[in-house]
């Protein structure tokens, strides 16, 4: 069982930055893609930042320009440096990975969830 542990999260003034890391950890598997979700209370899941195996990058708009993600393959990490943060960015951020398990499965795997709240 591969598992995501968060860090990062915390209460920061409107302008001001954060950086939340992800490990997985486990044995046996390769990760695919990584990203970072987030929900604010009463609404959706949604995407923030996805970065895949080889690099490639996609961002919601509200992230693009203050967001920025990367992953170190060698060690199952993915970043999400956020910078410029607005009030409209609390919420609880989620760490995703697609894993690959050695028999071939493929499934999605979800943090536990670290808080980021904006003062405004």
């Amino acid at each position: 069982q591969v598992q995501l542990v968060e860090s990062g999260g915390g209460l920061v003034q409107a302008g001001g930055s954060l950086r939340l890391s992800c490990a997985a950890s486990g044995s046996d598997f390769s990760i695919n893609a990584m990203g970072w979700y987030r929900q604010a209370p009463g609404k959706q899941r949604e995407l923030v930042a996805r970065i895949t195996s080889g690099g490639r990058t996609n961002y919601a708009d509200s992230a693009k320009g203050r967001f920025t993600i990367s992953r170190d393959n060698a060690k199952n990490t993915v970043a999400l440096q956020m910078n410029s943060l607005k009030p409209e960015d609390t919420a609880v951020y989620y760490c995703n990975a697609n894993i690959r398990n050695r028999l071939g499965y493929v499934y999605d795997n979800w943090g536990m969830g670290t808080q980021v709240t904006v003062s405004s």
